[in-house]
């Protein structure tokens, strides 16, 4: 079979020859080991100086010569693929720092490059809800959004699966309006800025969805995460009033497109995998079984309902030993794979820190458990 068609039968519940198998993401030092070169892709920092150094064609074309060796090496069944810097002309910051910066709206931002992702930034607390955009104002991607994915497509679709990352979700809206903490206390105090909030962003997160299913892509995937170890950080009841609704929009603008829906929402979220269920979400990432979400338990749940994207914890592919891989990816291959439903990837993405030896390990583990029928 080929790589996207294992991925097809996984999320129809079929089965095919070979699980399959994916990242999200893979750490920039990581990828440098593998392909033998310098990269920009997955390096955020590298992505904005060359935006600002007036390169950002140079990064477009090593996102697609990046995206399209690392599967064929690493035996990738599925790609993920985010949105493309807009082709524009960028104004250098004010740098603060090595690694911060304040833009010309005086924003401060500050990137951490071990962790390869912005850390902090400064939000404007005070935001009201007259400030929010109208929510039926147009809202249009640009074309050049599109370059990496439809540079990756030209050479991959016809093989591989293709996810297409959200460059905004929206369902969970901090980001974009007050920042985390603040934005959780209105969930509270004043719903209706987070109602409009949401509203507002989903509506141009679908503008997204159906941008990345114009240029060829067979799946989204937005981002918002919703819990941490514990659970839910709002608490289910704001949780089904405030956020549900929105992926409900969401799933029903990639359905009536004809995609897949994977919902990436990585913690301790048993409390609403009901929900996700019952809306239609088709996959989900995120899956840490170290903190409870347990292979066995999710398929006995779910069979037939949900796709797992996972079955390795990042923190065993760091710190942990080619054994200890291989025994989480034959745990999940033999609870979750019957049946079909599960693609095998990392919790989150191959973090800093991951040694190439587990990472051989767990790609060693998939064929030697992977192959239908499963064998207990």
């Amino acid at each position: 079979m080929l790589p996207r068609e294992r991925v097809i039968a996984q999320l129809n519940h079929k089965e095919p020859d070979l699980v399959p198998m994916g990242e999200n993401h893979i750490h920039h030092s990581l990828v440098e080991e593998y392909l033998k070169r310098e990269v920009m892709y997955g390096n955020g920092f590298a992505e904005l100086k060359a935006c600002w150094d007036g390169r950002r064609n140079d990064y477009i074309q090593d996102s697609i010569d990046t995206l399209t060796e690392l599967p064929k090496l690493l035996g990738h069944d599925y790609l993920r693929i985010p949105a493309s810097p807009v082709d524009k002309e960028y104004k250098k910051p004010k740098m603060l720092g090595e690694y911060s910066w304040e833009d010309d709206t005086g924003r401060q931002f500050h990137y951490n490059p071990g962790v390869g992702q912005l850390v902090s930034q400064t939000y404007n607390t005070e935001m009201t809800i007259d400030e929010l955009p109208d929510v039926n104002e147009d809202f249009t991607v640009d074309e050049s959004e599109l370059d990496v994915i439809r540079g990756v497509i030209a050479e991959m679709k016809e093989t591989h699966f293709i996810i297409a990352r959200l460059p905004l979700d929206g369902s969970f809206a901090y980001k974009q309006t007050v920042g985390i903490e603040e934005y959780m206390i209105r969930m509270i105090l004043d719903p209706d800025f987070v109602k409009k909030a949401s509203e507002v962003y989903v509506n141009r997160s679908i503008a997204y969805i159906n941008a990345f299913f114009d240029a060829g892509a067979d799946a989204v995937m937005p981002t918002d995460d919703y819990a941490d170890n514990r659970g839910l950080m709002m608490g289910y009841e704001r949780f089904a009033e405030l956020i549900l609704p929105g992926i409900k929009k969401q799933v029903e603008a990639t359905h009536a497109r004809g995609g897949y829906f994977i919902k990436h929402t990585d913690g301790r979220t048993w409390d609403i995998l009901d929900d996700l269920v019952a809306i239609g979400v088709d996959g989900w990432h995120g899956i840490q079984s170290s903190i409870g979400m347990d292979f066995k338990l999710l398929k006995e749940k779910y069979r037939g309902k949900l796709c797992f994207f996972g079955g390795v914890n990042c923190e065993t592919l760091i710190q942990g030993s080619p054994e200890d891989v291989e025994q989480e990816v034959k745990y999940a291959i033999q609870h979750a794979a019957p049946g079909g439903g599960l693609v095998l990837a990392s919790g989150n993405g191959l973090e800093n820190g991951t040694t190439l030896e587990n990472y051989a390990a767990m790609m060693e583990a998939r064929e030697k458990y992977g192959r239908y029928p499963i064998q207990s």
